[in-house]
């Protein structure tokens, strides 16, 4: 039964990831939450590794979700599967891209889904910051977590005003991870 839903879940988070692993995010939260594998707390800390990892976010989350449920077979089947939909789409797409972006209606539902997937991916990054800030504490807003949020906007930002491309992701990954480091873990 446990390879059946993890078959269905990840199918349902590979076939309607359009845009990439931050907006697979809400997707696979509402699954992992309806089938119970994990709880949200677990989600968001799963979600912060995998996004510290090489290697896709719902791919991780795939892997490790099918690991803790069913083994190494549980982490193969989840895994294949949520990268089966994106495998067989792009493989058709390079069979047909050259007429297929050319056709004024697929043009046309690229320009839609664009300004989807901004949206997706904001709401999900409000939500997380949300959640770690105010809505996992259980006792209110965290303010530690809202500092290290704001700081880590601060450097974001700043640096894009003292250096053109700003700074890289890895780095601010790698900030946040020492900053959490030695908040939390000393």
């Amino acid at each position: 039964m446990i390879f059946l839903e993890l078959f269905l879940g990840f199918l349902e988070v590979g076939l309607f990831s359009f845009g990439g692993a931050y907006v697979a995010i809400p997707l696979i939260r509402d699954v992992v939450l309806s089938y119970g594998w994990i709880d949200e707390g677990m989600l968001a800390n799963m979600i912060a590794v995998s996004e510290s990892t090489p290697g896709p976010i719902m791919v991780n989350l795939a892997t490790y979700i099918g690991s803790s449920k069913a083994g190494i077979a549980g982490a193969a089947l989840a895994t294949a599967t949520v990268i089966l939909p994106a495998f067989l789409i792009i493989l058709l797409v390079v069979l047909l891209s050259g007429n297929l972006m050319k056709n004024k209606y697929i043009r046309a539902v690229m320009g839609g889904l664009k300004p989807c997937v901004a949206g997706i991916i904001l709401a999900t990054g409000a939500f997380m910051i949300l959640g770690n800030c105010f809505l996992n504490t259980g006792n209110g807003a965290d303010i530690t977590a809202i500092a290290i949020t704001a700081v880590l906007g601060l450097i974001y930002f700043g640096s894009r005003r003292i250096v053109k491309k700003g700074i890289s992701p890895i780095c601010l990954i790698c900030i946040s991870a020492i900053t959490g480091i030695i908040v939390y873990g000393m």
